[in-house]
């Protein structure tokens, strides 16, 4: 059967566009405050999930939801199945947006709200390739499982407990990065460095700090409370500073008391090259005061060791590997109050060849009195060019895109495809789109979304007709 998948995407748009209106207006970032034994991640990733499964049951899927973290929409029969893992939950909307993050708006191509990009649009785009095939009664020798993860954004638990309890795969793709095709992907590491509070006096005090949402985002935002018995002072050498830097920023004095505030620019924390980090910047500033102890070793270690240093040189953790790239640094929380001390979160991607154990070494010596706790590690996880799977998902993207001289790439993100041993990431970020996963005013256009559609559709008959 010759089918025009372009066509039967392009039939479906109105349906689509409903179904991710309901999607972007849950607010889908993990909750634990308001965790329960309904909802262990919090309402808003289950809301999503059970909206995606909705979906399934209403278009005559067969569904199952595990424990309200994860869940999965299947199509077809036989002994084997093939696995489109994708992800309901977003990080925080953040600050910065220019129109309601939790309401789809349409800006002539653009598609506009948390998770468009990562990761609603894009797995919703695989939903509808199954109806797709579904409504053309294409009947694949192998099952298909759309499987919705609820906390990609943070440690897995939904994603892990599905493999835990259910087969495995016998192979598939996540619709959670972008085109062609992602066929390795960097280890991933996060470390927890505390600076403990002692009790001392001096001239200028550092009351509070933050900055950061998550580790793996950029801050966009970072704000600070001092003390200073010369608080002009410090806010025209605050003034000076901001004339020299890519940020912006802000000060409110009240007697001695001083607030800082900068802006920077968000983005995702694979890259950090391509935002502003407000705490580093912020950090700089305030290493050039006096302030207590803890609090000047806070933030001087920012300044001297993570400011500005993605490839983390003055760490002396830089490297680089031929086929997986560099190893990357993101600051992505900061925290700092006088009562507790300071809290920095680092995230790393590294590529084959670096030990994560070096790392927090290498960490551990620049803190001195600080201590260091490594709070997540995945291994680096590679596909080779030549796989079958690799090359029957190229060519479909090649021949429907024209771009017959796109490759395979390693990237720093980490997508669930490395849960499986035969997995990819694939999609549905095209190379001529700005990528603003994790930023404010998130989106992605409506055309990308439905020609991913289009080669999902493909691709899951021609993967699973084998």
């Amino acid at each position: 059967m010759k089918m025009d998948w372009k066509a039967a995407a392009a039939a479906l748009q109105p349906e689509y566009l409903a179904d991710l209106k309901k999607l972007v207006a849950i607010d889908s970032s993990r909750d634990v405050e308001h965790q329960t034994d309904e909802f262990p991640l919090g309402p808003g990733p289950a809301h999503a999930l059970q909206q995606f499964l909705a979906f399934g049951e209403r278009d005559g899927f067969v569904t199952k939801n595990i424990d309200n973290i994860v869940g999965y929409i299947e199509y077809g029969s036989g002994s084997e199945y093939f696995a489109v893992l994708g992800h309901a939950d977003t990080v925080p909307a953040g600050k910065g947006w220019t129109t309601d993050p939790f309401k789809l708006e349409v800006s002539g191509d653009n598609l506009i709200g948390r998770g468009t990009s990562d990761d609603k649009g894009p797995a919703l785009a695989a939903y509808y390739a199954m109806r797709i095939l579904k409504a053309n009664g294409i009947h694949p020798m192998r099952k298909i499982r759309l499987v919705i993860g609820t906390d990609e954004e943070t440690n897995w638990t939904g994603m892990k407990r599905y493999f835990e309890t259910q087969p495995a795969p016998c192979g598939g793709f996540s619709p959670d990065a972008e085109f062609p095709l992602i066929n390795g992907e960097k280890g991933n590491t996060s470390f927890e460095i505390k600076f403990p509070q002692t009790q001392d006096s001096v001239v200028s005090q550092l009351k509070s700090f933050q900055a950061g949402l998550k580790e793996n985002m950029v801050p966009r935002d970072a704000t600070a409370v001092l003390t200073s018995d010369e608080p002009q002072t410090v806010v025209k050498a605050f003034n000076d500073f901001l004339q020299t830097v890519p940020v912006t920023g802000s000060s409110e004095t009240e007697s001695n008391l001083i607030r800082l505030a900068i802006v920077g620019k968000a983005a995702h924390g694979m890259e950090p090259k391509n935002g502003l980090n407000a705490g580093t910047y912020l950090s700089s500033f305030l290493a050039s005061q006096s302030l207590d102890p803890v609090g000047q070793k806070f933030v001087t270690f920012i300044a001297q060791k993570l400011h500005d240093d993605s490839r983390a040189v003055k760490l002396g953790l830089n490297f680089t590997d031929e086929v997986m790239g560099d190893l990357t640094m993101n600051v992505g929380q900061m925290q700092y109050t006088n009562d507790t001390g300071g809290l920095i979160n680092t995230n790393f991607r590294y590529p084959q060849g670096v030990d994560p154990n070096r790392i927090a070494q290498q960490l551990q010596a620049a803190t001195a009195t600080a201590t260091v706790r490594q709070i997540s590690n995945m291994q680096p996880h590679f596909v080779a060019i030549d796989d079958p799977l690799v090359e029957s998902l190229m060519e479909v993207y090649r021949k429907q895109t024209g771009r017959y001289h796109d490759q395979p790439e390693v990237v720093g993100g980490g997508t669930y495809a490395r849960l499986m041993e035969h997995g990819v990431a694939f999609g549905a970020l095209l190379p001529t789109t700005t990528d603003t996963m994790h930023q404010a005013n998130e989106f992605q256009p409506q055309s990308d979304l439905l020609l991913a559609m289009s080669i999902y559709a493909e691709a899951l008959a021609t993967v699973t007709d084998k």
